[in-house]
């Protein structure tokens, strides 16, 4: 059966949408007929159109423009596309407009765990619209929060985790962090790597920080946007400890740095569904520590493949890096079996295969409805 599919996405930056960017190459070269709405300078359009997926160079910029919108419903008619596929705020709202009246399956993408309740009337324009079809959770989080908002057909959801392949890792090459950073031979070498935000949890790492005895040589280096502030300087009450804490800022490299690391930590404390940097670290064999919010949860088996601690939990935290710090092996141990855990379970030929399973399914259940 050939499926027509038209996907609007950002794709413009390269690594951040590999994971998805990958699905819709496969899918064509698997046959279907993919068609793409991005911006045209994206870093993808020279991939997608070697392998025959049509490219158009455009993306929604205001929220219910009726010019955006009739832009998109013409390219539905025209082209008598099977599945619409929208995954950012834009495309979601005028996408669904554009869809009115027409045989077309729309489905949408969620990749976090709040911000949608059934008493805002905005969220009818977006997820809980009638008209949507269905919507992929990137994980089990993600698809228990959106059941307790959608009261009428919890049937709508459907769990398929953006996949990974170890192969997109191979060739980033650990940085010398302890000469970087001046940190001693037998120093234990944490990063994390997050944008300065309330949900990624930082205080509540620093202060686990602070928790460490003295005479630990356990060092931290947090890459990310805004991460060097008053705030999480104050936190840093001890002098020997805030030279322990290094503010590497934003890095191209940061994928590098991470390779370089004994164990990747990221103390998130809401929202987050699966967290993109802590699959990366996993894929790069570097052992998570992570907290127990819905979604990040999902990644990691307690004690086997890394630690999980409770999240606003400074302790746990502090009593997971001690644990790493004492029994070194770990390390090893838990990112080895972390990047096995992302190719046996999190891994992109797993995320191919059901987004081709639910669009089979999805035009298959409109033919025998219409004949």
């Amino acid at each position: 059966m050939s499926v027509k599919a038209l996907i609007i996405s950002d794709y413009r930056d390269y690594h951040t949408s590999r994971p998805e960017a990958n699905v819709f190459i496969e899918l064509a070269k698997l046959g279907f007929d993919i068609h793409i709405m991005t911006y045209g300078d994206a870093k993808y359009v020279e991939e997608f159109q070697a392998v025959g997926i049509k490219v158009i160079d455009f993306h929604p910029q205001k929220k219910m423009d009726k010019s955006e919108i009739q832009t998109i419903r013409n390219y539905l008619i025209d082209n008598k596309i099977d599945i619409l596929h929208l995954f950012n705020s834009k495309s979601i709202v005028n996408g669904i407009q554009a869809a009115k009246g027409i045989p077309v399956k729309v489905i949408l993408y969620r990749g976090y765990a709040g911000n949608i309740n059934w008493y805002d009337p905005t969220a009818y324009s977006k997820f809980l619209h009638p008209r949507v079809d269905k919507i992929i959770c990137n994980s089990i989080g993600v698809e228990e929060y959106l059941h307790k908002q959608l009261f009428f057909n919890k049937k709508k959801t459907v769990t398929i985790n953006k996949g990974h392949d170890l192969e997109w890792y191979k060739n980033y090459k650990p940085v010398d962090l302890r000469a970087e950073f001046n940190i001693p031979e037998k120093g234990l070498v944490l990063v994390t790597v997050a944008n300065n935000r309330r949900m990624k949890g930082v205080p509540y790492l620093l202060k686990a920080m602070t928790l460490l005895p003295q005479s630990a040589e356990i060092h931290l280096i947090l890459i990310g946007r805004d991460m060097d502030t008053k705030a999480n300087r104050k936190i840093l009450n001890k002098e020997d400890m805030a030279k322990k804490v290094h503010f590497a800022g934003f890095r191209p490299d940061a994928l590098n740095l991470v390779a370089g690391a004994d164990a990747f930590v990221l103390s998130s404390i809401f929202g987050e569904s699966i967290t993109k940097s802590v699959i990366e670290a996993m894929s790069l064999g570097v052992a998570p520590i992570i907290t127990d919010i819905p979604g990040n949860v999902e990644l990691v088996e307690p004690g086997k493949s890394g630690i999980v601690v409770k999240r606003k939990n400074a302790i746990e935290l502090k009593n997971a890096i001690m644990e790493l710090d004492t029994h070194r092996n770990l390390c090893k141990i838990y990112g080895k079996a972390a990047q096995q855990r992302i190719h046996l379970e999190l891994n992109t030929k797993a995320t191919i295969q059901k987004t081709k399973e639910l669009y089979l399914s999805l035009v298959s259940n409109h033919s025998k409805q219409t004949t």
